[in-house]
C-alpha cells in the first residue's frame, strides 16, 4: 500500500498515565490494520501475560465483519510488536486463565497485545503454538511503557485500563 499515508495510534495505560506511539503495518497486515483502525478507539481491562512472558493485552468482542486471515504471523514477537489474536471462548473460558467472568464458551474474543521486552514465545501448554498477527510497531515511548508494564507485573493489573486510539 505504497500510496497510503502512514497511520499511527497511541497505546495508553490510563491509571499509570503512560503513552506510547505505534505505526500500523499496513503493508504487511492490511486486513488486520483496517479492522483495528475502523474499530478505534478501544479500551478494556489490561492483563499481563501468563505464558508469553513480556506482554500486556486487553480482550474485546469481535469488531471486524470477518476475522482477518493470519497475515504477518509470528510466534516470537519482539519489543514493540502489536499483535492481534482471535480465540474461541472455549479456549479461554476456564478459571485457569482468569477470564471465566468475562469470557463465555459460546463467544469469540479478540486479544490486542503489546510486547514490551525480548524473549517472548507464543507457546501455550494447553493448545500449543499460538501465532499472532503483527499489525503495528511501537515507534516512540517504549522504554516508559516497558517500565509501566513491569510495574503492572509486580504490583498488579487491577483497576488499570489499556487503550488503543488513533494518534
Amino acid at each position: 500500500m505504497s500510496d497510503r499515508t502512514d497511520r499511527y495510534l497511541e497505546i495508553s495505560l490510563l491509571k499509570r498515565q503512560v503513552v506510547c506511539r505505534a505505526k500500523l503495518l499496513d503493508d504487511l497486515a492490511p486486513r488486520t490494520c483496517a479492522a483495528v483502525w475502523d474499530a478505534l478507539p478501544l479500551a478494556g481491562d489490561v492483563y499481563h501475560a501468563k505464558y508469553a512472558r513480556n506482554e500486556i493485552y486487553a480482550l474485546f468482542p469481535p469488531f471486524a465483519d470477518r476475522e482477518p486471515p493470519l497475515e504477518n504471523p509470528t510466534v516470537t514477537p519482539i519489543p514493540g510488536d502489536l499483535c492481534y489474536f482471535s480465540f474461541a471462548g472455549t479456549e479461554l473460558a476456564t478459571s485457569a486463565y482468569g477470564y471465566d467472568r468475562e469470557v463465555r464458551p459460546d463467544t469469540t474474543v479478540v486479544d490486542l497485545a503489546l510486547f514490551y521486552e525480548r524473549n517472548n514465545l507464543l507457546l501455550n501448554g494447553d493448545v500449543g503454538w499460538v501465532p499472532g498477527i503483527v499489525w503495528g510497531q511501537v515507534v516512540s515511548g517504549l522504554d516508559e511503557m516497558a517500565a509501566a508494564c513491569n510495574d503492572l507485573w509486580r504490583t498488579g493489573a487491577a483497576g488499570e485500563t489499556l487503550r488503543f486510539r488513533r494518534a
